[in-house]
């Protein structure tokens, strides 16, 4: 375990003028809180703080950030509290220690949501001070070190939550040796088969090339330092076991066809020597084509700057090459620990404005935090959080030259919303490199993007599926929500109007303000759209602004000698509906899951049908009772004048419902051999039923199908048009409404 006067020794070798005074404070303080404290190694718990520090100071961290590491827990663990602390040590360390005790477990074990909600906190903390970050991952790094005394499943969740959430976050921060640590120390936990496969055939290489790597890189120096490069170094290795194993699940490559498992990094003094060694390795040996990128003109990120470039090199051997200067080498390995705010600043501290001006980085985490923040619930949080933190990056320029920073497979969809928000929601085409192209294509490094634009276009819900940046699902899934309820509050508006006028009042947004409360709605417009939705009957919200009004409704009897019932509607309606008599009603089958409804009624679905998901009306049909049509059906045009037929009405499934739903699909297909049997394997395959199926042929080409299919909800219906629509032999697929 390290000493008071070696933890002092190490900082002062990088800082001699570090405050000595506040690092033996720490240290006993921390040594007196966690006193006979153990771990579950059965070493004292104090050994842990230590060895966080001890990673920090590898980082060259400033004392500040030292104090952190050695009371990081001391709240969570210790009698300590944050006034104590403060009085100690000031309100700054004190700060950073609560904030890492708020967000010190992540658990995937809990809900979905906790865990959101503990990482949106821990995403927060960071954004107010990155040192939080800094002890947060030296911590976890020396967890992972030390997590063989945990138990089997505890290894596995930690690791899982270790490569999902920690090693991605070093990453997109620049910190790639820790990274790299923390996906091999998961990797072995998380698939210990694959990771001792591997391992072994790495050292079976590394034994049958001895020296190899050794060669290269003396004749690679040679060849540097004879060209002028005197102080040029080169440094050789093998790939870790998780990069080889991740690049044969990708690319679906055996050990035997990876060709590039050596690399070499050649460290040169400044930026004009790293072109000048490119060229040198260049002319010296064969380039494999597609495989350079300059990282340097073009920075990733998070700050990461070099040269990338694979050849054929000495001994015929395929070799990767990084070509960099010692300083972006620093950056590269210690990401944003490596700036000089925390060797040479001032005060000390490591304020974050300052760093956020000089990192990339850093930037990069507020912009995702203000972008992933707002709104939207806890689960797609979490869900576009990882998705920022895992794709690779391709660099697109907008036609002005600005430069827009994309995951790989990115569309212009994405690129319209990394630009600005409103640009993504009235986004109608985009030009690629001067050519318009669909929206769904995948761009590429260097494409210049021009986003063509409608001020009367709202984003469709199926672009979620297209987009693969959380900002992009967000921004859509938050404009697919708001067009949805202004269309629900359309028609709450009028379902209201009517209840209203029958009972000799009228209706106003004013009105309702002052009763929002006994509703239980933050707003107008959520009270209106929860009655379009059939959340919440017109009654509620009559009673709820005229208290005093009287309900004149009447009981359901029957109203003649063909048994005619008196049915209420969710929307406060009368309505005489045709039923059978009180004796005959316990013989009924079960009833339609549809809630707005009396037991007694006799209810039809529309011919076209309607399905779990669709907002449907009920429509009074004399002699047959209620018949539900989807909302976007056209001959609800024709009771556009008799509002009193209008029934509100919604669906009440639950998850024990078994039940499929009929939906009509009219197909233009080539009439050739073959089509009908990829149709009908196309339905089978999304496990639907095909109940009526009518061909006709409308032209020498082409037949018209017209396909009665069952469902389980709107969904699998919408799944079903999709893969249709993707059949060579389809024109075009369309859902068919009466």
């Amino acid at each position: 375990m390290m000493r008071q006067y070696e933890l002092v020794e190490r900082v002062q070798k990088y800082k001699p003028d570090a405050n000595e005074a506040l690092l033996n404070k720490a240290y006993v303080y921390a040594m007196q809180k966690h006193g006979q404290q153990k771990r579950a190694s059965g070493d004292p718990y104090i050994s842990h703080p230590l060895e966080v520090a001890a990673i920090l100071t590898d980082m060259r961290l400033d004392e500040s950030t030292i104090a952190v590491a050695l009371l990081h827990d001391t709240i969570e663990d210790t009698t300590a509290t944050r006034a104590e602390i403060d009085e100690l040590f000031g309100e700054d360390i004190g700060r950073l220690v609560e904030g890492l005790t708020k967000i010190k477990k992540i658990d995937l074990v809990t809900k979905k949501a906790k865990q959101a909600e503990n990482l949106r906190k821990l995403l927060l903390a960071i954004s107010d001070d990155v040192r939080v970050l800094l002890v947060k991952l030296a911590d976890r790094l020396h967890n992972m070190r030390t997590l063989d005394h945990m138990s089997p499943e505890k290894r596995a969740r930690i690791s899982e939550e270790t490569m999902e959430i920690y090693a991605p976050l070093a990453g997109r921060m620049g910190m790639q040796d820790m990274r790299e640590e923390l996906e091999e120390l998961s990797f072995r936990h998380i698939n210990p088969e694959a990771y001792d496969t591997v391992t072994k055939r790495l050292e079976e290489l590394s034994r049958r090339n001895e020296g190899l790597v050794k060669k290269i890189e003396t004749e690679l120096r040679d060849l540097l330092v004879a060209n002028g490069l005197a102080n040029a170094m080169v440094k050789g290795r093998l790939k870790k076991p998780y990069s080889v194993f991740r690049k044969m699940q990708s690319k679906s490559l055996s050990f035997e066809q990876l060709s590039d498992i050596y690399g070499f990094r050649l460290l040169v003094d400044d930026i004009p020597s790293c072109y000048r060694a490119l060229g040198i390795v260049h002319t010296r040996w064969r380039v494999v084509p597609g495989r350079f990128k300059d990282y340097i003109s073009t920075p990733k990120q998070n700050d990461y700057r070099s040269l990338h470039t694979t050849i054929v090199g000495p001994s015929s051997q395929r070799i990767e090459l990084q070509i960099r200067t010692k300083r972006m080498h620093e950056i590269a390995e210690f990401g944003i620990a490596a700036h000089t705010l925390y060797k040479d600043g001032a005060n000390g501290n490591g304020d974050g404005d300052v760093l956020s001006k000089e990192s990339s980085a850093y930037s990069w985490l507020r912009h995702t935090i203000e972008a992933l923040a707002e709104g939207d619930s806890p689960e797609e949080f979490l869900e576009h959080t990882k998705l920022e933190l895992f794709q690779d990056q391709v660099f697109c320029f907008t036609p002005k030259g600005k430069l827009i920073a994309l995951p790989r497979g990115a569309t212009p969809i994405d690129f319209a919303y990394a630009v600005h928000t409103n640009i993504g929601d009235t986004t109608v085409g985009a030009k690629i490199n001067g050519r318009i192209m669909p929206l769904v294509t995948r761009l590429t490094n260097g494409d210049e993007v021009e986003i063509i634009r409608s001020g009367v276009q709202v984003p469709p819900a199926a672009w979620e599926e297209i987009v693969v940046t959380g900002k992009a699902r967000a921004a859509i899934r938050r404009a697919t929500r708001l067009a949805i309820r202004k269309q629900y509050a359309g028609l709450g508006h009028r379902i209201l109007e009517r209840t209203f006028e029958r009972a000799g009042k009228i209706f106003s947004r004013d009105a309702l303000k002052p009763a929002l409360h006994r509703l239980g709605q933050k707003d107008v417009e959520d009270a209106i759209a929860a009655v379009g939705r059939g959340e919440m009957s017109s009654l509620d919200v009559l009673r709820a602004v005229y208290p005093d009004h009287q309900d004149e409704r009447v009981t359901v009897k029957p109203a003649g000698d063909e048994g005619w019932f008196n049915v209420h509607s969710a929307s406060g309606m009368i309505f005489k509906i045709p039923g059978k008599n009180k004796a005959d009603l316990a013989d009924d089958a079960e009833a339609p899951p549809i809630r707005g409804l009396a037991a007694n009624v006799e209810v039809h679905f529309a011919p076209t049908g309607a399905v779990p998901g669709d907002r449907i009306v009920g429509i009074m049909e004399k002699g047959k009772g209620i018949t539900i049509y989807p909302i976007q059906s056209p001959v609800l045009q024709r009771f556009d004048d008799e509002p009193e037929r209008w029934i509100d009405v919604r669906w009440d499934l639950d998850e024990a419902n078994k039940s499929r739903f009929a939906a009509r699909v009219l197909i233009n297909a080539l009439n050739e051999p073959g089509t009908l049997a990829k149709v009908a394997q196309t339905v089978a395959d999304v496990d639907v039923n095909i109940r009526v199926l009518n061909t006709v042929r409308v032209a020498a080409d082409f037949t018209e199908m017209a396909l009665d299919v069952e469902v389980w909800d709107l969904r699998q219906l919408n799944q079903l048009l999709v893969q249709l629509k993707e059949l060579d032999c389809i024109a075009t697929v369309k859902r068919l409404y009466e």
